[in-house]
Order: C-alpha cells, then sequence, then structure tokens
C-alpha cells in the first residue's frame, strides 16, 4: 500500500435497505434497478393519503418473525457487526461509534398513544433507550466496544454528517478506528409528517429527475461503515476498500425546507469536497445525488451539479437510488456511501429506476432504468436536508 499516515480508509460495512440485508441485496435490488415500494401493513396507514414505501417484504434480520419489525438499535447493531467482521476488527475494544439518527419514534408514539387513550403507556425505559442520544451508547454496549459515542440528528444530512466528523477525528489524529452509522424505519410519526406536507409520489412510484416525477416515497435504511487511520491499517496488514478523499459541509440559508433555486448550498458542499480531494471535476467518474423525486429539488440539485462541474457535468453519469430504496432520511447518507462503495469495487454504476421523460430543468446523464458498466476511480456521494444543511463525500479507490 502507498497510503499516507493520515489517510481515511474504509475497511467494512453492513447495510439493510428495503431489499434486504448485505451486499448481495443492493446488487439484485438496488444495482438492477428494482424499485421496493409497496403497501405499508406496519402501522395504520388508513388516515393518510400516501400507502406506499420502501419496506421489505420478508423478515429483513435472521432471527426476526415476520410479524415484527426490528427496531433501530437491532438494525443497527447487525449491520455494525457485519462491517466489523469485514473490517476483521470483531472483539477490537476501543472503537468511536457515531450515529445519524432521529431516534426510534414507534416507541415513543406507542407511548404517547397509549397515554392518549387512559393507558400508563407501558415502560418509560423504552422511550429513554429509543431517543437520539441513547441509541450509540446502546449499540456500543451491544458491541462491546468503548470509545466517542455520538448522534447526528441533522435531518437526511445525519449519517453523512456522522461519516465527516469520524474521517476528521482520524485525519487530526484524534481517533483511529471510528464506526460511522445511520439509520431510519419507516414508522408513523414522520410518515404523517412527510404525508401532511403532501410530499408522497402520488402513484405509489418515485421517479427523481425524469419530467412526471411526483414526489418522494420513504423506504427502511440503515448502515454501519468502519473508517481507520492509514497507518493502523497498515500495521495489522488490514485490507482498505476504499480512501474517503475529501468532503464539505455546506448551508443554503434560504428557506426552512426548500433547497437555494440554484442549488448554491450543495454546489459549494460538493465543491469544497473536490477541493478537499485534491482533484478537480472532470475526475469524478460518477455522482450518487440527493434526488428525492420532487420537482423543487431535482431541478435545484441540476442546478448545483451544472455549478459544480461546469462543462463536465455533460458527460457525467449521475442517478439517484432513493427510486429503489425510497429517502432514508437520517440513514440516507450511511446507505448511499455504502453504494458508491459498491459501484468503486465492482464497476457498476446503479440507475435512477422509474424514467420516464426527459425534463428540460433536469438535462444530465440520469443512468436511465439499466444499470451501467464503468471502472470509475472516483465517486461523489451528495445529501441534503431540511434547515438548508448540504453534504458530499468523495470516495476513491485505496
Amino acid at each position: 500500500m502507498t497510503t499516507a499516515p493520515d489517510d481515511v480508509l474504509v475497511t467494512g460495512y453492513g447495510v439493510l435497505t428495503a431489499h434486504g440485508f448485505g451486499e448481495e441485496a443492493l446488487r439484485t435490488g438496488v444495482f438492477a434497478g428494482r424499485p421496493a415500494f409497496r403497501p405499508v401493513e406496519r402501522f395504520d396507514t388508513g388516515p393518510f393519503r400516501g400507502r406506499h414505501a420502501a419496506v421489505p417484504a420478508t423478515a429483513p434480520l435472521s432471527g426476526v418473525g415476520p410479524d415484527r419489525t426490528p427496531g433501530q438499535r437491532e438494525t443497527l447493531v447487525a449491520c455494525a457487526r457485519a462491517a466489523l467482521d469485514m473490517a476483521g476488527l470483531a472483539g477490537h475494544p476501543r472503537v468511536d461509534v457515531l450515529v445519524g439518527t432521529q431516534g426510534d419514534h414507534r416507541e415513543v408514539t406507542a407511548f404517547w398513544s397509549a397515554r392518549q387513550h387512559g393507558a400508563d403507556g407501558g415502560v418509560e425505559e423504552r422511550v429513554t433507550e429509543s431517543l437520539p442520544a441513547a441509541l450509540p451508547g446502546l449499540v456500543a454496549s451491544d458491541l462491546r466496544v468503548t470509545g466517542r459515542r455520538l448522534a447526528f440528528v441533522n435531518a437526511c444530512v445525519a449519517s453523512a454528517n456522522a461519516l465527516i466528523h469520524g474521517a476528521r477525528l482520524i485525519r487530526s489524529g484524534r481517533a483511529d478506528t471510528v464506526l460511522c452509522a445511520g439509520a431510519y424505519l419507516v414508522e408513523r410519526e414522520f410518515f404523517a409528517k412527510f404525508d401532511s406536507g403532501r410530499a408522497f409520489a402520488t402513484d405509489g412510484r418515485v421517479r427523481p429527475f425524469s419530467a412526471d416525477r411526483t414526489g418522494l416515497l420513504l423506504g427502511d435504511g440503515v448502515a454501519a461503515l468502519v473508517l481507520e487511520a492509514g497507518s493502523r491499517v497498515r500495521a495489522r496488514g488490514g485490507e482498505p476498500l476504499a480512501r474517503i478523499g475529501g468532503w464539505g459541509i455546506a448551508s443554503d440559508a434560504y428557506h426552512v425546507c426548500q433547497p437555494h433555486p440554484e442549488g448554491q448550498g450543495l454546489s459549494t458542499a460538493m465543491t469544497t469536497a473536490i477541493q478537499h480531494a485534491g482533484v478537480a471535476p472532470e475526475d469524478i467518474g460518477y455522482v450518487n445525488a440527493h434526488g428525492t423525486g420532487t420537482k423543487i429539488n431535482d431541478s435545484a440539485e441540476t442546478a448545483a451539479l451544472h455549478r459544480t462541474f461546469g462543462t463536465a457535468a455533460r458527460t457525467l453519469p449521475v442517478s439517484s437510488t432513493k427510486s429503489t430504496t425510497g429517502h432514508m432520511l437520517e440513514g440516507s447518507g450511511a446507505v448511499e456511501a455504502v453504494i458508491g462503495l459498491y459501484a468503486l469495487r465492482h464497476g457498476i454504476l446503479p440507475p435512477t429506476a422509474g424514467y420516464t421523460a426527459a425534463d428540460p430543468a433536469c438535462d444530465l446523464d440520469w443512468i436511465p432504468n439499466e444499470p451501467r458498466t464503468a471502472g470509475v476511480r472516483r465517486v461523489l456521494t451528495a445529501n441534503a436536508a431540511f434547515g438548508g444543511v448540504n453534504t458530499a463525500i468523495v470516495l476513491e479507490r485505496p
């Protein structure tokens, strides 16, 4: 290996989406362009306009019955164990745990619903354990690791921020092994909020960047990635999967829930990440876009890509994998980083599923409907969130 001591290397990951658990589920789902949207049955959707989300058809984890949805703690631990096993670090005691999450709202909803109807609301400890600040500690305890335990709660960039903060800890010499994760599982409270905002696609399908797109749909998404200092990986004879070459964070400061129409904040984040990686825009071989499938987001993101990549944008392959996974909220950044890793390792770019018609406001190469073989050297993954926060991460072959 020729990596520098302060390189930030990815050495393992675990991932769960509505397609299932692990890398094979990504291959047959996301990379095959197969949407995972179906009617939601884990709670009553009768009061809502929307009915669909990307949720698994069968039990997503071994040992969990089909009549029970595992919680964020269980799924985070499963992904973290898979990541540590892949990295060859099972049983390693000193690992920082950074998690992007808004907490497991199923317990909170059940508690207050019971109180509203005169019941005792169940065990309050279960509510406390479901809060964002508690989850990193619980995951670390289940894994029997010590180290920092931090929660990131800034909506749809939460787990991307966990990854960026983990990379900063390593680059600055404050840590050598960091587990960065993110989680969202479709539940009633956030489903109701997006439904009341009329954000959901009206026909149960997500078509990012397509002229006939009608909105987003939510989806289950959990992932964990092991980041290590290059010096540590070399010392223990580890095998790096990718290098985190650069990252960027920026704010639109424009609107509470709408992006800047010209994508200024997202463009700043992407430009910063590319510059931080020490490469030129044309050195990026693929972009995994935020791509929610809403009219406003997709046109603003297209503008941001033009601002960032200039003339190189015309031939740059871009796709939105939310067309198959749905919007995984706090889990998006971590899951989509794993998707970027898969693209790097296997030389295949995931498509934008459901694409039907070109939109003049979205005039880029969206890899429509079918995967594409391409041996790229670097990928960029971008995320944005309410409040105008934006992130971008550049992943490179080691």
